[in-house]
């Protein structure tokens, strides 16, 4: 068995036992070895069983906790979901998932930052420009977090400094 059966086999067995984090376990190894294509389908999965989970949290109206491997991996799915749609000129789709993802957390910091990411997909509609005007990559990188955590301005257009 070649490397990408292997690899589709153990990602075949994560999908089966709806292990999200266990697919993004595979991420590294997934991009490296799948085509565009097969990587579509890939990061599809993902986010099915991300929304699978969302939909269980809403009906049960519990919150998701950071702590918890299969609740990160599931904030993360949708928040690159959320990104996604903000890159792809969907801002008020952007800004609608970013609202429920602000809700959704027990993380105080990152439901912050959510709410953050809504007003600014509110009021700057391009990416680019957020990427650019509003968010702090640098001190987000130090932050160590998979979203964007620090920005230059609030999300009113006040600047931080």
């Amino acid at each position: 068995m070649d490397k990408a059966e292997a690899l589709k086999e153990k990602i075949l067995k994560a999908q089966e036992a709806a292990d999200i984090a266990g697919l993004y376990v595979l991420e590294q190894e997934a991009n490296e070895c799948f085509d565009e294509q097969t990587l579509i389908a890939y990061y599809a999965n993902i986010l099915d069983l991300a929304l699978e989970n969302l939909t269980d949290a809403l009906g049960t109206a519990r919150r998701m906790q950071m702590t918890e491997v299969k609740d990160f991996a599931t904030l993360r799915a949708l928040y690159e979901y959320a990104v996604e749609h903000y890159s792809a000129g969907k801002a008020s789709d952007a800004a609608a998932l970013f609202e429920i993802l602000a809700g959704l957390s027990d993380d105080a910091r990152f439901s912050e930052a959510m709410t953050q990411h809504q007003s600014f997909a509110e009021r700057l509609p391009d990416f680019g420009q957020f990427l650019d005007d509003a968010a702090d990559l640098e001190a987000t990188q130090r932050n160590g977090t998979f979203y964007i955590s620090a920005f230059r301005m609030d999300g009113n257009g006040t600047d931080e400094s």
